[in-house]
């Protein structure tokens, strides 16, 4: 009997080691299976031919003749001429939709995918999204093709195996294998969400997928990270969970239509935290509302948005994705914190691409009695005509113009230069300076240890949180 326990507890000890030290073999059945799905795209682009220039000697030199015929000879080079790109991408459903990456087909007359068999067929461009720098192509086949499905990113571990496939170098089909490095990296964009990756990817990668172990789409490769234009081990793709949502717009719309509340938004930095009696810095502080979804539902510029949609807000490159994720037209729950309090609005959302269009310009305030003096650091000042003028602003503007800046203070430290607007002190308007030092020792008997000023630089709205120990006549 004991004998049989032994023998059990082995073969289980055997099986853990076996699980925790897991890994594949091969990678080959997973690139049979699927490379039928990836394929190499072609692109042709008419590019302009250079235009004549001015005379490279001057009229009358011994050289003139000569480089007369120079010119002559490549007169041919002036002509429109056509010029090529290769790229990567996959296909997504068995009647011929492809996915690749936007900067792949940019400007393309022509598109062509030629397919793991050797097969080539001609693509028409469905839509674009260049924010994600996605782009979904379509052909027409005679029979249903091979496709692959999106898996969900989000489930994607640091250190999970993943696979990308695709066209490096335009070397034709290519496998290799790597690690996700890194999630959630961000390049440039406002909805990025990259998978960092060290699986080898080049040029002509670029809209090929990269597979998790399941045989899943978990991203789009896109970028690289490299001092000499090869791969050195930092690759970039599309989180799948982005690129679904952009994809499915795109097939339905031909374009994309990402929700829209109308604010602008800053990080909750520690300071501004405690100016305002929030627990911790999360969430994204609304600097100003403009005409659009949020004035209407009620939303003002100081409010901290902490949820959108039941969602527990972050920061503000969460919120802006998820808000750009959401359906237009949806009335959501947005929580948020005003006047020590959490309050619920209901915000029917817009169109970004709308917005966007119409390019809706900045609130701007109304009227300021003269008045010049140093306080935190700062010499401040009344509108006065030759200010707004400077400035570029009505005279009937109300707040405080910052003359000048310590470069010493706690003022300057956060980033406060002259022909700053200063407008709200504490979340309430100021229209002299006496109201702003009223604001402050409101905040010093609060026990706060900062106070939050709204600061708008050419126009654009910014709120800093500053120390009030400083707050003293100088």
């Amino acid at each position: 009997m004991w004998s049989l326990l032994l023998a059990a507890l082995l073969t289980m000890s055997l099986a853990m080691q076996a699980a925790a030290q897991a890994r594949p073999e091969s990678f080959a059945d997973l690139a049979d299976r699927f490379s039928p799905s990836v394929v190499n795209i072609t692109t042709a682009t008419t590019v302009a031919g250079r235009e004549e220039g001015s005379p490279i000697v001057p009229e009358g030199s011994p050289f003139e003749d000569f480089f007369r015929e120079f010119q002559d000879r490549n007169r041919g080079d002036r002509a429109p001429r056509r010029s090529s790109a290769l790229g990567s991408g996959f296909v997504i459903s068995e009647d011929g939709f492809i996915v690749t990456n936007n900067h792949v087909i940019a400007g393309a007359d022509e598109i062509s995918i030629e397919f793991f068999n050797g097969k080539t067929l001609d693509a028409e461009l469905v839509g674009t999204d260049e924010k994600t720098d996605i782009a979904l192509l379509k052909v027409e086949a005679d029979s249903p093709l091979p496709f692959v499905s999106f898996g969900d990113s989000d489930l994607a571990r640091v250190g999970d195996w993943v696979l990308a496939m695709g066209n490096p170098l335009g070397q034709g089909f290519s496998v290799s294998a790597g690690i996700v490095s890194a999630r959630n990296r961000a390049l440039s964009g406002t909805y990025d969400d990259y998978i960092q990756t060290d699986a080898a990817i080049n040029r002509g990668n670029s809209g090929g997928p990269l597979f998790n172990l399941d045989g899943e789409v978990i991203g789009v490769n896109t970028a690289i990270l490299s001092p000499n234009g090869g791969s050195i081990g930092i690759g970039f793709s599309m989180a799948s969970n982005v690129v679904k949502g952009v994809v499915n717009q795109l097939q339905e719309f031909g374009e994309t239509r990402r929700g829209w509340l109308g604010v602008r938004i800053q990080d909750v930095t520690e300071d501004m935290a405690d100016a305002m009696g929030l627990d911790a810095a999360k969430g994204a502080m609304v600097s100003d509302v403009p005409e659009g979804p949020a004035m209407e539902a009620g939303m003002k510029a100081g409010d901290v948005i902490v949820s959108f949609d039941g969602v527990e807000v972050d920061d503000t490159r969460g919120l802006v994705r998820q808000v750009g994720a959401t359906q237009v037209g949806k009335t959501v729950r947005v929580m948020v914190w005003r006047d020590g309090k959490t309050e619920t609005l209901k915000v029917t959302l817009g169109r970004r691409e709308e917005a966007e269009a119409e390019a809706v310009p900045a609130a701007q305030p109304g009227a300021e009695v003269p008045l010049e003096k140093d306080l935190m650091g700062m010499k401040l000042s009344s509108v006065t005509s030759d200010l707004a003028e400077q400035l570029g602003i009505d005279a009937d503007t109300e707040g405080l113009v910052v003359r000048e800046v310590d470069e010493m203070s706690d003022a300057y430290e956060k980033g406060l230069r002259a022909g700053d607007l200063i407008t709200e002190a504490g979340q309430q308007k100021i229209e002299t300076v006496a109201d702003l030092e009223t604001r402050v020792e409101e905040a010093r008997e609060a026990g706060r240890k900062s106070i939050l000023l709204l600061i708008r630089r050419e126009g654009e709205p910014r709120f800093v949180a500053l120390p009030i120990g400083d707050a003293k006549d100088e």
